[in-house]
């Protein structure tokens, strides 16, 4: 989530297509019949996490990649930025960051909206 800083100040947040899925894409993903697998970039873990996904596998661990989507995770995308990027230098080039991490997802995916699967679960 590359975030730029205006003359004035004010940041700038800037959506990158290439290395980040937005929590809506994930969601419809999720709900495919060919979901990404998830890994959860947050080294101390934390209080809620994604259905399905690994926890931190390691810094070094590299999936079989192919033609399998990862999506990385963290709460508010900032910690699991570098993961990514190792990942992508390992060859798994098709690696992506949730943009927003857990935070903007649990904040956009309103249940009584989409309906009570989020993928979200507390621990």
């Amino acid at each position: 989530m590359p975030t730029y800083t205006r003359d004035d100040g004010k940041p700038i947040v800037q959506f990158d297509a290439d290395l980040e899925l937005s929590p809506f894409a994930l969601y419809r993903r999720l709900k495919s019949e060919h979901p990404p697998l998830l890994v959860d970039g947050r080294k101390a873990g934390g209080n809620r996490t994604l259905e399905g996904a690994l926890p931190y596998p390691g810094d070094d661990w590299t999936p079989a990649c192919g033609d399998a989507d990862v999506v990385v995770f963290d709460d508010d995308g900032s910690e699991a930025h570098a993961f990514v990027a190792g990942l992508r230098t390992r060859g798994c080039a098709r690696a992506r960051l949730l943009f927003g991490g857990l935070d903007l997802y649990e904040f956009s995916l309103d249940p009584d909206v989409v309906g009570g699967a989020t993928f979200l679960v507390r621990s």
